[in-house]
């Protein structure tokens, strides 16, 4: 179930059964010379959208431009300051509570929101506790998941790609994407073909170091088969992480 694609009557419905919605959030960010530029919010929008009509849970719009400043030195990329991501996860997740939504469970797909997640999630605990006993507010409860986290998921990249694998630009990435829209798939040269690997700090500083964007990773490895196969692990295990954290 999707809210963008429900009525207000049919969420009012949803709430009688349920105070929880996943929320998948990602990126706008290259992907070297053949991922695409919305990898990072189109996996977990995919991932959560089967694992939703699977088990009937509600899943909201995807949060698709995060933490991706130092990816700017790569046209198409977009960004929003922590600052800023902070605030609009703080406003979504007021929103949702004031309905009645009790349980937000963020469903991530770029590392570099992590960090920033958490910030937003400290703000909104931070609310409630500062509030005391004359705070309104439900009870709203937030979780962080990584796509990826899930060990099924893990172990299938270990095995199937193994040294190739990276840490951006991954072939377990491009081939969800590619399973999703195989009229997206792309092609390229990699040289080298397993990229390099190290650290960043600007837009300048990550162009300079990795030249087509890549960081460890030999992304024509990724098939799309291994997506369709990475989107049935990631789903099960949201499915099964999302239903302990609405019982806890």
């Amino acid at each position: 179930m999707q809210l963008h694609l429900s009525s207000w009557p049919e969420i009012e419905d949803y709430l009688t059964r349920s105070r929880g919605i996943v929320i998948p959030i990602g990126s706008t960010e290259q992907h070297g010379p053949t991922g695409l530029i919305g990898t990072d919010a189109i996996c977990p929008e995919v991932i959560a959208r089967r694992a939703g009509d699977e088990a009937g849970f509600l899943v909201g719009p995807t949060f698709n431009v995060g933490i991706a400043q130092h990816h700017l030195g790569f046209p198409g990329t977009l960004t929003i300051r922590p600052s800023t991501m902070i605030a609009a996860i703080h406003d979504w997740v007021s929103s949702l509570g004031r309905h009645g939504f009790e349980r937000v469970y963020f469903f991530n797909g770029h590392g570099g929101n992590v960090s920033t997640i958490n910030a937003a999630f400290a703000e909104i605990y931070a609310d409630r506790s500062l509030a005391g006993d004359a705070s309104n507010r439900g009870p709203v409860k937030c979780r962080l998941a990584n796509w990826w986290d899930y060990k099924p998921v893990m172990d299938f990249c270990r095995t199937r790609y193994g040294a190739g694998h990276g840490s951006h630009a991954t072939p377990s990435e491009i081939a969800v994407t590619y399973f999703a829209y195989p009229q997206a798939i792309k092609d390229a040269p990699m040289s080298p073909v397993i990229a390099p690997t190290g650290r960043f700090t600007d837009a300048e500083d990550y162009r300079a170091k990795f030249p087509d964007g890549r960081i460890g990773s030999d992304p024509t490895l990724a098939d799309p088969k291994d997506g369709e196969t990475l989107v049935g692990l990631s789903a099960a295990g949201l499915i099964e992480d999302y239903r302990a954290f609405l019982a806890n």
